[in-house]
């Protein structure tokens, strides 16, 4: 219909559901909680659109009350998206994994607000911690949680960069103060930038609520204008101490643009990443091998195929970057566990083949060696069944699965090796390849994404 003759009251409801749908774009994405100050805008600017529907006269017109009944249905269904976004299981296990990783920083935050660069073992284990528990969140590809994560994680790991690089850094400097009288100037605000590094991790975290980004960034603008001043000519030692010194604080001023980064749909929403996109091409082709591989039983030659190219993908996994992003390096590390497995399944079908050629060495080979054998073709045999599985927890053949691995596990715990060291590392090989198969069948089951 030719928006010139339309009545007065449909012109404004689809002039209020253009505004609408640009609040929309803004909803889907929303990965804060219903405190945030960007919650309560949203909230507020769709209330006042329901309000503007509300005020909209239908002059009992029936077509024009219907219009304005789906306006305000739309709303009202963003609303509920945004309490839901808001307040969804998965976003408040975020925030909880946040919170501890708060009092962490604010238990061991003090030797950096101090000068200093000293954090304990405690400290880099719980937030190495931290880290791999929000990569294992599970988003269910919704982006919303999938920005919260990424948000979350990119302080985090943040944290943990910054601290390493203090570390680091300590190892070079600083110089002498007898060097020249240049050097003490650069030793004190070395000393100045350890404490910018404490106020920095507090700000990423939330926990300061003395200082901005604003004035941490002028604090380091004003370190590099200090240095700047400072007369170092016909000393190369001097110059490359204040070059390292202007690196680290250069450093430190990246973070602060940290979520202008996070606000990157490619950066959170790892569907489109480019790492991503390449793992799930190697895994594509992986999976063609595996198809293959599971139809054939005897066939030397394509198994000797089958295996250069899979050791093929592990080199093409080993290039690609996961970046800064624990969720593409998990990504990638799962992927080459997929490829590692078949590798193996591939090595003991060769193994059990060639075996049945040696008939007479068998017959005299000690009874607990044999007995190990025995253990591996049956765990040749449940490893073919793990690579094919395609359940989840709850199916009875992921149980029965399980069971089968636990049983062979005990049965090398039954072997004896009396002595014989042959017979000790063939079982200890075969603990390690069942435990393998079983960790291979729990990542996956995990329903874990990125």
């Amino acid at each position: 219909m030719d928006m010139g003759n339309q009545h007065p009251s449909i012109k404004r409801l689809h002039e209020i559901q253009k505004e609408v749908k640009e609040i929309e774009q803004q909803v889907v994405v929303f990965s804060g909680l219903s405190t945030d100050r960007d919650y309560k805008k949203l909230e507020r600017s769709l209330t006042k659109q329901l309000f503007e529907i509300d005020s909209v006269d239908t002059e009992g017109k029936g077509d024009i009350q219907q219009a304005r009944k789906r306006a305000a249905q739309e709303i009202e269904r963003l609303l509920k998206e945004l309490e839901q976004n808001a307040n969804h299981p998965r976003r408040l296990e975020i925030e909880a994994i946040f919170k501890e990783a708060q009092s962490l920083v604010e238990r061991e935050i003090t030797p950096f607000y101090k000068g200093g660069n000293c954090i304990s073992d405690e400290f880099e284990e719980g937030i190495q911690d931290i880290v791999l528990r929000l990569t294992q969140v599970k988003t269910g590809g919704k982006v919303s949680l999938r920005k919260a994560r990424y948000r979350t994680l990119t302080k985090v790991c943040a944290v943990q960069e910054i601290i390493e690089s203090g570390v680091k850094q300590q190892l070079s400097l600083p110089l002498s103060n007898d060097a020249h009288p240049s050097v003490s100037k650069i030793n004190s605000v070395m000393c100045d930038v350890n404490k910018a590094r404490g106020t920095l991790i507090a700000l990423l975290m939330g926990v300061s609520s003395n200082d901005t980004c604003r004035h941490l960034s002028c604090v380091l603008t004003g370190l590099i204008a200090d240095l700047d001043a400072l007369d170092v000519c016909g000393h190369t030692e001097i110059r490359n101490y204040r070059k390292e010194v202007v690196e680290e604080i250069n450093k430190l001023q990246k973070y602060l643009d940290l979520e202008e980064e996070a606000d990157s749909t490619q950066a959170y929403d790892l569907a489109q990443n480019q790492s991503i996109l390449k793992i799930e091409e190697i895994r594509k082709k992986m999976k063609e091998i595996n198809s293959l591989l599971l139809k054939t039983e005897n066939a030397a030659d394509l198994f000797l195929g089958s295996r250069a190219e899979l050791q093929g993908l592990i080199a093409r996994l080993d290039e690609v970057s996961p970046g800064k992003n624990p969720c593409i390096r998990e990504a990638r590390r799962r992927a080459v566990i997929e490829v590692q497995t078949l590798i193996t399944y591939i090595d003991l079908k060769e193994a059990l083949e060639k075996r049945k050629m040696y008939s007479e060495q068998i017959a005299a080979e000690h009874q607990s060696h044999k007995a190990v054998w025995n253990v591996l073709g049956n765990l040749s045999q449940i490893q073919q069944e793990v690579i094919s599985f395609d359940g989840n927890r709850t199916d009875k053949n992921y149980m029965r699965l399980e069971e089968l691995l636990t049983k062979q596990l005990l049965a090398l715990d039954a072997v004896d090796p009396q002595g014989d060291e042959r017979c000790k590392t063939a079982r200890k090989q075969a603990v390690k390849l069942a435990q393998n198969i079983l960790y291979y069948l729990d990542m996956k089951t995990d329903e874990w994404e990125y």
